[in-house]
């Protein structure tokens, strides 16, 4: 492979920022140096950090369902996806594609195989900037959610799946209120058209959620598939993922959840735009929070890509005493080693040279260049 060679940089290592020089070889790091060298490409003070790793971007249904009823090409979409994603300096992307159908995506189960059948061609042909890798976004209380989870969760690119349960009144929306300020516009309806769904959504949950959970985490643990947890609110929820035998809780909603996970072992997951907006779009605990709290290990763009290296870049200026190689962590090596990518996420001897040339101007961190495996993609 070419080797890259770099030099004049500011190097994000695990804990210390150096200004030195880096080199690779057949797509490693193969050496690290502080002080001046003429040797490779200048860049002029940037930081040179490692590539980003994302483990929940739910931004490839985005572009794939860019509007109600409206579905676009799903090799159009990944291409669109994957731009921004690298653009952003991410390298390594776990793509979460939900799985189960619900009134509003009667026959999710095709649009899981046009998606994941998407992914799985662009991995093979080549083309592909970053390393996509799939998440299953398992919505328990789905009727056909076992079917869709069974035909996709022995496929090599598939490394995560989660279990979650968005009922109104259930984790994310404990509160009925909340949930219908939320999405009485969205979803279009009247005030009796939403309380009508409400009680048949409640109604799946009862009919379904239980056995589907026991059947995916049991799967799940036959295949060695990591497990995540969604929105844990409670001591109960925390206490039902660790007996499942779930490695991430992604997005409490509490500290009381989130400080449950930490004692528990669990890797705790929030969203980047939390963090760059300072709160929750949906009332529940603050990001930034949980980081002041020690409670935080990793970051996820969720639904704007470019958020997870502004947030990584913001989080110093509002954390006391947290600096930036701590900061990046969550966006890097944290996530690398939850998903069980132990060659990548940091800058060290013999890591994969996933590597984003960075500049902060205005007080925004600006991608100047993204390398995946010593080779320029961006």
């Amino acid at each position: 492979m070419i080797d890259a060679r770099f030099r004049n940089a500011r190097i994000v290592l695990a804990g210390q920022v150096i200004e030195g020089s880096l080199a690779t070889r057949d797509g490693n790091i193969a050496a690290i140096d502080s002080g001046l060298t003429q040797a490779g490409e200048d860049l002029d003070g940037d930081y040179l950090i490692p590539g980003l790793v994302e483990l929940h971007t739910d931004h490839l249904e985005s572009h794939y369902r860019p509007r109600p009823g409206v579905f676009w090409d799903a090799m159009a979409a990944l291409h669109a996806h994957d731009v921004q994603i690298i653009g952003s300096g991410i390298t390594t992307v776990f793509d979460a594609v939900r799985v189960g159908s619900d009134p509003d995506l009667p026959n999710m189960g095709e649009h899981v195989e046009k998606l994941t059948g998407a992914i799985a061609a662009g991995r093979e042909d080549g083309w592909l900037r970053a390393e996509h890798f799939v998440h299953l976004r398992c919505e328990l209380p789905a009727h056909d959610v076992i079917a869709q989870f069974e035909a996709h969760a022995t496929h090599n690119h598939t490394r995560l799946a989660s279990v979650m349960d968005h009922t109104p009144g259930q984790r994310q929306f404990r509160s009925l209120d909340d949930y219908k300020r939320f999405y009485k516009d969205k979803i279009g309806r009247s005030q009796a058209e939403l309380d009508d769904y409400l009680a048949a959504r409640q109604a799946e949950h009862d009919r379904h959620s239980a056995p589907n959970r026991a059947h995916i985490v049991a799967r799940a643990r036959e295949l060695g598939l990591p497990l995540a947890s969604h929105d844990d609110t409670t001591l109960l929820h925390v206490e039902e993922g660790v007996a499942d035998g779930v490695a991430i809780s992604e997005f409490p909603t509490t500290l009381e959840a989130a400080s449950a996970a930490h004692d528990a072992g669990l890797a705790i997951l929030m969203g980047a735009p939390n963090v760059v907006r300072g709160k929750s779009h949906s009332g529940n605990i603050s990001a930034t929070d949980l980081v002041r709290a020690g409670l935080l290990d990793i970051l996820s763009s969720d639904y704007v890509p470019f958020a997870l290296l502004q947030a990584a870049f913001v989080l110093p200026q509002r954390v006391d005493g947290l600096a930036l190689p701590q900061a990046l962590a969550t966006v890097t090596r944290n996530p690398a080693r939850a998903a069980g990518l132990d060659d990548r996420g940091e800058i060290a001897l013999g890591k994969r040279a996933d590597l984003v040339r960075v500049r902060v101007m205005g007080g925004l961190p600006i991608v100047r260049g993204v390398w995946r495996q010593g080779v320029r993609v961006s």
